[in-house]
């Protein structure tokens, strides 16, 4: 039986449901993936060997407001981070347009 963290699927929801308010220049998945790995290293990891529990771990989360909103916190820090400093091909693109004027 796989192990999985639990924490990703919650930053991963936490990510999606609030990309818009974001304002992320760039939503490609690299820069998301970059944004979940950030948030994910500051989380404490959650792990789990039954599949049958990760809905139920995953409403602690949600019902925990402290929890809900440190991870909100850290993965709307981890964007901040990522949006500044973009290592995706939007970057790339963007940097040769700047250096066009």
């Amino acid at each position: 039986m796989p192990v999985e963290n639990v924490m990703e699927k919650v930053v991963r929801d936490v990510l999606l449901k609030h990309k818009d308010e974001l304002h992320l220049p760039c939503t490609c998945a690299h820069c998301l993936d970059d944004i979940m790995a950030l948030a994910l290293n500051q989380l404490p990891p959650r792990y789990i060997v039954n599949n049958e529990l990760s809905p139920y771990v995953r409403a602690s989360h949600v019902a925990d407001h402290q929890g809900a909103t440190n991870i909100l916190l850290t993965v709307t820090k981890a964007a901040g981070i990522v949006s500044a400093n973009p290592r995706c091909e939007w970057n790339k693109t963007n940097d040769l347009n700047k250096n066009k004027f």
